[in-house]
Parts: C-alpha cells; structure tokens; sequence
C-alpha cells in the first residue's frame, strides 16, 4: 500500500514538474515572439519603385539606394516596371509596400497623374512619399522630390546645339524623341527646356506638341530604351530625310536613333543631343555619337532619399527644397567634347569620371 501511494505521489510530483516545464518554455516563446515582433517594428523599412529595372540610370538608383539603406540599417524592398510607362506595376508595388508598412517610398512615377491616388494612400497611411529624377502631377502629391532640373537639363542640350549650328540653326530640321504617349512631367520638362534652349517659342511650357516653329519635323515615342529610339527615327526619317537636329530623351534612344541614322547613311550629318550622362553614354560622346547630353546623379538622388527617410522614421523630419524651387535639385552638368561659348560644359574626360555618382 504505502509503495502503491509512494508511486502515486510521484505521478502527481511529475504532472506538476511537466505543467510547470510548459508552462515556463511557453512563457520564455511568448517573450521571444514579443522581442522578435519589437525588434521588427524598430527596423525602418523603405520602398524604391523605379520605371524600369533594365535602363542603366535605374540601375545605378537602385545601387545608390542599396548601398545608402545598407550603410544606416534600413531594410530596403524594390519593384520595377517591366518597361518604361508600366504604370500597373507600379501601383501594385505601392500597395505592397502600405501592406508591408514601410515608412518611406522613392519612387520614378511612369505615369505621374495615375499614381497621384496610390500614392495618396501610403501618405494617409503615415508614409513618407518621394519622388525621385521624375516630378509627381502636380509635384506636392510627393513629400518631396529629388530630381535633376530637368528644365535645365534640356535647355543646357538646346542652347548647346543652337551655338554648334550657329547660323544654321535658322535652317534646322529638328526631330523629337520623346518618352511616352502619357507625357510624364520629366518627358515635358525636357523637351521644353531644350526647345527653349535652342529659341524656339514653345507656346505652352507645360504641354508638348503645341508648337508651330516650321524647323520641328515631329515627335514620337521611345519609351526609354534604344529599340524605340530607332523605331521612332526610322519613322521621323521617313516623314522627312533631311532631319539634321535629334532631341532625346535619354542616351539609350540617342542609341537607337544613331543606329537608325546609320542605316540612312546619315550618321555623319545629324546632331544628336540627349540627356543622362551614365558612363555608356559619355562613351557615346567621346566617339561622336551623340554631340552633348546633360549629366545627372542618379546615386546620389537614391541615396539622399533613403536618408531622408532614415530621418523621417527618427522624428518626423521632413527633406528641404533647394531655393526658389520646389523641388531639391541634385545637379546637372553638360558634357561635351566641343565646348560652345557661352554654354557652361564640362569634359568628356571629367564626365566619365563623375558618370553616375
């Protein structure tokens, strides 16, 4: 009997040990899912949406965000168009990065009016929104924007093709190759400023097309990349064969145009002008395939932007504009191998030196 009640007694010992024991490892879980939950929430997370992840200017946005968000220990999401003006996609990883709560977007809007209401979501949602190299419509749908003054940009390319023509820019033949059929701001921006840059009255500075200079051939769209830099040569070519002026709207549809000029054995009597400066395209300028482009710093707008962001998480701060913009512009420069008076420039050898920082 007393064996029977002496084992009894250590079944209940036991059941009492085992309850304790579980319910101690399930405290000691609770507590581990609680920290790990915390330390999460204290990690700042960020979302670069670029147009593209193929054009090489994207590219090295995505490198400067990388290694920015890397440096401060932020956790870094990123999403691409397919192509440039995949506006769908970009919407989607909007609504990706509220779901995931992150605490700031950069993003380069494809379509910068149809991203106005997605992107007002992520604000509402206490979420940082800055637009990077491409203006929002109208720009204070973005917290801020760090960009190239893109107007600049073009009137610098504009202003340095009426030098090189001298007179003969009385007599141009010019040809635009824009971004898309959607007008982003940055395509706008642009091709205005070059326009101007080169005298010509633009009408409307915030619209394309509207102009009624008899030197303009045309327009049409590239959509960034070098094969519709050389669909849309080919078919202005057609429209006129004595185009002698090319205004791009980036260096891989400068590309595209110089092939399709090429084809036309007209490669050696066409001025193109662009804008960009990545490394392949002052390559481009020092063996004359395109006479000048406008250097941007893409890195360096992806990289202040995360820091903005870092300092937004911390307390709320918000980026400055630069003075008597509404924007903070992070630079441009004209690169060229023949400097025209009265352009500001720098050199090919200085251009590639400082392409893409």
């Amino acid at each position: 009997m007393q064996g029977g009640r002496g084992t009894a007694i250590r079944r209940e010992i036991s059941k009492v040990t085992i309850k304790t024991v579980l319910r101690a490892s399930a405290a000691l879980s609770a507590l581990v899912l609680t920290t790990g939950i915390a330390q999460a929430q204290d990690t700042t997370r960020a979302c670069l949406i670029t147009k593209t992840d193929i054009n090489p200017f994207f590219v090295k946005m995505k490198e400067g965000a990388t290694a920015k968000a890397n440096e401060l220990g932020i956790e870094l999401m990123t999403f691409a168009g397919r192509v440039d003006g995949d506006h769908e996609t970009q919407q989607q990883a909007v609504e990706s990065c509220i779901a995931a709560g992150v605490s700031g977007i950069l993003i380069t809007a494809s379509d910068t009016k149809a991203i106005v209401d997605p992107l007002s979501q992520a604000r509402d949602a206490g979420i940082l929104v800055i637009a990077l190299d491409t203006p929002l419509d109208p720009i204070d749908a973005a917290d801020a924007t760090f960009a190239t003054d893109n107007r600049e940009a073009g009137r610098l390319i504009g202003a340095w093709a009426a030098g090189k023509m001298g007179d003969a820019a009385a007599d141009a033949r010019i040809a635009l190759l824009n971004l898309s059929a959607s007008a982003p701001s940055v395509d706008v921006l642009r091709n205005q400023g070059f326009l101007e840059g080169f005298g010509i009255d633009v009408g409307n500075p915030d619209v394309m097309g509207d102009e009624t200079d008899p030197r303009i051939v045309g327009g049409d769209v590239t959509s960034g990349n070098e094969e519709g830099g050389r669909q849309a040569m080919e078919s202005l070519l057609q429209r006129d064969p004595g185009i002698n002026l090319v205004y791009t709207i980036n260096e891989p549809a400068a590309a595209g145009a110089y092939e399709a000029l090429r084809s036309f054995g007209r490669e050696g009597d066409v001025t193109i002008v662009s804008v960009d400066g990545g490394c392949p395209g002052v390559q481009n300028v020092a063996e004359g395939v395109i006479g000048a482009t406008s250097q941007q710093y893409p890195l360096l707008m992806a990289s202040m932007g995360i820091e903005a962001i870092a300092a937004f998480a911390a307390d709320g701060t918000l980026p400055e504009t630069s003075e008597g913009l509404e924007f903070t512009n992070t630079g441009v420069n004209l690169v060229t191998g023949d400097a025209v008076d009265g352009v500001e420039s720098i050199s090919v050898e200085e251009g590639l030196e400082r392409c893409w920082g």
